[in-house]
C-alpha cells in the first residue's frame, strides 16, 4: 500500500470511529443485567490496532443489538453539587447533561481535573469500566462520548470505604499481595464489583493494603505485576486489572498530583485481586504481534479487543516481554 493509499484509508477508519460514536449517544450505558456497555471502548481499541472503516463499521452493526436506547434525556438539577449522586444507577441521564455542558463550558482538561480525584475513589466500581471508558473517550477527544464515560463511572462509582491513615514501608505490591488476608475459597458474587466488595470487606483487608508505599514507580510495578498473572492464568477479573491500569496511566498526566490516585486505585486493585482467584495454568505459547492484533481485529470479543489494545500500549511505554506473553494467552485453547 504507498504512502498515500495509507493515508486515506486510516482517515476513512478515523471518520468511521467518529461517526460510530456519534451514534453510539443513542445506547445506554448499561445492558442486560448491569452489564457495561462496551461498545465504545471496544471501537477506539480497533481503531489503534489499525481496523479499516468496514470493520469498524461491522464491528458496531453486530454488538449494538445487544444496548438498550439511552434513557429520556434529564436536567440535572442547578445548584446541586456534581458529586451529590454518586453511585446512583439511575442518575445516569441527569450525569450526562451536567457533564455535557460542563465539557462545553470550561473543556476536558479542567473538568478532568476537578473530578478526577473524587471519581478514582470509586474506581472498582463496574469492574473498573468508568475508569476505562474514560481514557478511551479522552483518547478519542470526542467530548460527547467523553461526557457519556464520566456519567457511566458517577453513577457505577463504589467506594471501599478508606484505607487507614498511616505511612506505608513496602515498596513492593507482591510483598503486600502476600500478607493481604485471602478467603479460602474466592468471594461470591454474581459480578466482578460484588466480589471485589467481599474482598475488600474481610478483616484486616484495608490495613494490609495500607503497607504499601505508593509511588512514582507503583502504577508501573500494579501494571506488570497484572500482565504476569494474566499471562499466567487468563483469568478475566485479571484482564480488568490489565486494562484498567493501562486506562490510569492514560489519565495520571491529567491530575495535579497523581499519587493520592493511584493509592486508591491500588485498593480497588488489591481487592480484585483477592476476588478473582487466579490460578497459574501454565504459559500460552508466545506468539508474534502481528498474528496477535490480526486475531483481535478479527474478534467479535470485547475483552480481547481491549486486552491486546492495553498489552500493545503498555509495551509502547514500559517495555519487556510481559505485554506479548500475557497478549498471546487470548490466543490459547483452554
Amino acid at each position: 500500500m504507498s504512502v498515500r493509499a495509507a493515508a486515506h484509508a486510516d482517515a476513512a477508519a478515523s471518520a468511521a470511529l467518529q461517526r460510530a460514536l456519534e451514534a453510539g449517544a443513542g445506547h445506554d450505558a448499561e445492558y442486560g443485567d448491569a452489564l457495561s456497555n462496551h461498545l465504545p471502548m471496544a471501537l477506539c481499541a480497533l481503531y489503534r490496532l489499525g481496523a479499516d472503516a468496514a470493520r469498524l463499521q461491522g464491528y458496531a452493526a453486530a454488538y449494538a443489538p445487544r444496548l438498550r436506547p439511552a434513557p429520556a434525556a434529564q436536567t440535572w438539577v442547578a445548584g446541586d453539587a456534581w458529586a451529590s449522586r454518586l453511585g446512583d444507577a439511575a442518575a445516569w441521564p441527569a450525569y450526562r447533561d451536567l457533564f455535557s455542558a460542563w465539557l462545553q463550558h470550561e473543556g476536558g482538561a479542567d473538568v478532568m481535573g476537578a473530578v478526577l480525584p473524587r471519581l478514582m475513589q470509586g474506581c472498582g466500581g463496574a469492574a473498573f469500566h468508568g475508569l476505562i471508558r474514560t481514557a478511551y473517550a479522552v483518547q478519542a477527544a470526542h467530548p460527547g462520548e467523553l461526557a457519556d464515560a464520566l456519567a457511566h463511572w458517577a453513577c457505577c462509582w463504589a467506594d471501599l470505604g478508606p484505607l487507614p491513615d498511616v505511612a506505608g514501608t513496602e515498596a513492593d505490591p507482591a510483598a503486600v499481595l502476600r500478607q493481604v488476608p485471602r478467603p479460602a475459597q474466592p468471594p461470591a458474587g454474581r459480578l466482578i464489583v460484588h466480589r471485589v466488595a467481599a474482598a475488600a470487606a474481610q478483616p484486616g483487608f484495608a490495613a494490609a493494603v495500607a503497607r504499601l508505599h505508593v509511588d512514582a514507580s507503583t502504577l508501573e510495578r500494579l501494571a506488570r505485576g497484572s500482565a504476569e498473572l494474566y499471562a499466567a492464568s487468563g483469568n478475566f477479573t485479571v484482564l480488568h486489572m490489565l486494562t484498567s491500569a493501562h486506562a490510569l496511566r492514560v489519565l495520571l498526566p491529567l491530575l495535579d498530583e497523581p499519587l493520592p490516585a493511584v493509592r486508591t486505585y491500588w485498593h480497588a486493585f488489591a481487592a480484585a485481586w483477592v476476588a478473582s482467584g487466579a490460578r497459574d495454568r501454565g504459559p500460552a505459547p508466545l506468539r508474534a504481534w502481528p498474528q496477535i492484533v490480526a486475531f483481535a481485529v478479527a474478534s467479535d470479543d470485547e475483552h480481547v479487543i481491549k486486552l491486546v489494545d492495553s498489552c500493545r500500549e503498555q509495551e509502547r511505554v514500559y517495555g519487556g516481554d510481559v505485554w506479548r506473553r500475557a497478549a498471546s494467552r487470548v490466543l490459547a485453547k483452554g
